[in-house]
């Protein structure tokens, strides 16, 4: 399997892997002192709880995919965040 179809399986599977390579990019950076990096840690913990919230409800509904597909993401944060 090649490098680009497991990144776009990651990028489909995976809404916060932007947030999570930021983390581990960080930790390799900061010698993987974790209290450096804990603000990246506190905003992947943060993607994942959202988009957690966001399959969750959308199972419920009967919404699916469960998981929006990447380039629905975008539309599906906005309305969730105008909800709050």
């Amino acid at each position: 399997m090649s490098k680009r179809v497991r990144t776009k399986d990651q990028e489909i599977n995976n809404p916060c892997l932007k947030e999570s390579n930021m983390s581990y990019k960080c930790l390799k950076e900061n010698g993987y002192d974790r209290d450096l990096c804990e603000k990246y840690f506190a905003n992947y913990a943060a993607c994942k709880t959202f988009w957690g919230k966001v399959t969750t409800d959308r199972r419920n509904k009967g919404i699916h995919p469960f998981l929006p597909p990447p380039e629905e993401r975008e539309k599906v944060k906005e309305e969730y965040l105008s909800k709050t």
